[in-house]
């Protein structure tokens, strides 16, 4: 399928990995080509735009929502450099829709016979070999030193008040001539994560390995699953490893990371669900992924009759995981501190039914890529808190960014 998909332009690829989840319709989706397109910048009423799109074709929708939308819900601004270069928001109507399910593969197309796109598909070459990326010098925005400086300017606003908890993010980038399906294959080969998801539109490429869901939405229930917690895995030995999931489990700091997330999704949550409806669904679940155990909560309410699915969207972004809290406050911060205008990471890549529902992720663990300039890029962060130890924090991103890492030769 990956390969098939490769002639187009503008393709989503949105894999499960085969994690068990209630909450996954599909084991993954494949939307190629485009017969209808939006594309909107901050400042153009970006989500009236695409509920209007919506209401247009009723229709499946896929594409992305960007970090920097969040000038558009608050006076903030964004004037660091950005080489990628994806839109702040872009969704299209799919020309071939395929979606996977444990038993069968269902073939949607407006343009083409189904039976030959199936058989165009299964005459595509499989890969024999994943090659990974390399032969290029990865470099980093902040230097360690720097990095630890930032953190302990965080913590002093965190003392004065300013905020409670911030995400703060690094980039690494390079200029390297790569080919991103080989690169994505390779990533996923290292690290399969639910929320994997190729994306290309035009010269911009997205190579996801998201453990993180921002939101669902089932007939008129929300979903979020913020993660706050990392602690890293010992797959050699499977007495220590399960050590390591209980004491993340009972890390104080941990724990509050991610109690003070659950009570910012649950506060954005109210702006759209109904009265009393808002609920914990579980608290401090412990997930394990082939780096990493994590601390994942589930956040569910059921959305007012009088709110538009995609208002319910805009009122709650971008998700509190990527941002803390006061959620203004920290966006103010992170455009202070941080170095490199976020983008499309830690934004948001999905689906949307013909019906109105829909699933995005959180887009982190990712490489970013624009072909026409050889740009690449990985960004990483940690919530930072006052009892944050600043070089625990800095040895938290480069663990997450592990097979990236690895992928890409470093």
């Amino acid at each position: 399928m990956l390969n098939w998909c490769n002639r187009f332009n503008i393709c989503c690829f949105l894999d499960n990995q085969h994690y068990p989840s209630a909450l996954h319709r599909y084991e993954c989706l494949l939307a190629a080509g485009a017969t209808h397109t939006l594309q909107a910048t901050t400042g153009d009423n970006a989500f009236s735009l695409l509920r209007s799109f919506y209401e247009l074709h009723k229709d499946w929708l896929f594409g992305h929502l960007a970090y920097d939308l969040k000038n558009e819900l608050e006076p903030l601004t964004s004037n660091h450099p950005d080489g990628i270069g994806f839109p702040d928001l872009f969704f299209y109507v799919p020309a071939v829709i395929l979606q996977l399910g444990e038993t069968e593969l269902m073939i949607g197309t407006l343009q083409d016979d189904a039976e030959s796109i199936f058989e165009a598909i299964m005459e595509m070459p499989a890969e024999d070999q994943v090659k990974k990326g390399g032969g290029f010098s990865v470099q980093p925005r902040f230097t360690r030193d720097e990095y630890l400086q930032v953190i302990k300017d965080l913590q002093q606003h965190i003392l004065r008040g300013d905020c409670y908890e911030i995400n703060f993010c690094q980039e690494f980038y390079a200029t390297a001539v790569i080919d991103p399906w080989q690169v994505y294959h390779a990533l996923c080969e290292a690290s399969p994560n639910p929320f994997a998801a190729f994306y290309r539109s035009g010269d911009q490429y997205l190579m996801c390995a998201s453990p993180e869901r921002y939101l669902n939405k089932q007939g008129q229930r929300l979903f979020s699953q913020p993660i706050k917690g990392t602690w890293q895995r010992d797959i050699t030995n499977q007495v220590s490893d399960q050590e390591n999931k209980e004491q993340l489990f009972h890390s104080a700091k941990d724990r509050s990371e991610n109690v003070m997330v659950v009570d910012l999704v649950r506060n954005d949550l109210s702006k759209v669900c109904e009265e009393g409806s808002v609920q914990v669904d579980e608290l401090f679940g412990i997930y394990s992924f082939p780096q990493v155990h994590q601390m994942i909560s589930t956040v569910s309410g059921m959305l007012r009759p009088d709110v538009h699915f995609i208002d319910a969207i805009r009122d709650t972004f971008p998700m509190g995981s990527m941002t803390g809290a006061p959620k203004r406050r920290v966006m103010e911060l992170i455009e202070q501190y941080e170095r490199t205008r976020r983008g499309l990471f830690s934004g948001s890549v999905g689906y949307i039914t013909p019906e109105g529902n829909f699933d995005f992720n959180v887009v982190i663990r990712s490489i970013l890529y624009n072909s026409a300039t050889q740009y690449l890029s990985y960004q990483v962060g940690s919530g930072i808190t006052f009892y944050s130890d600043p070089v625990g924090e800095y040895e938290e991103c480069l663990l997450k960014a592990a097979a990236i890492r690895r992928v890409l030769g470093g």
